[in-house]
């Protein structure tokens, strides 16, 4: 897995699907509270006049010489959910980014937020 450090500093390449096909670009980096390991990305998706970021879940991706591969097709990732260019994920929000991929969601044991952007 990444580091999240390493991981950010991809912000602005492109992020392609499994069989590399572009989505968008990466944005930003969000990590999994328990561990504080990165999680999900946003990537910068849509036509110039109407850009949004979608996520992606980072588990099984890989860093090309340009790109960050993503395990999910491009498909599924333009139709996950999304937020503005300069808006930001709401607590009650999260649980939808996760059923989008079929993946288990739950709270921190005081019901904290389970994702955070770095």
């Amino acid at each position: 897995m990444f580091e999240a450090e390493d991981i950010r500093q991809w912000r602005g390449h492109n992020v392609v699907d499994h069989e590399g096909h572009k989505i968008g670009v990466l944005e930003a980096v969000y990590v999994d509270t328990t561990t504080d390991q990165p999680a999900f990305a946003t990537l910068t998706v849509g036509l110039p006049t109407r850009r949004r970021l979608v996520f992606v879940p980072l588990g099984g991706a890989m860093v090309g010489p340009d790109y960050l591969k993503v395990a999910y097709d491009k498909k599924q990732v333009k139709e996950a959910p999304s937020i503005g260019t300069d808006g930001e994920l709401l607590a009650e929000d999260e649980k939808t980014v996760f059923a989008h991929y079929a993946l288990a969601y739950r709270t921190g044991t005081g019901g904290e937020r389970r994702l955070a952007r770095r």
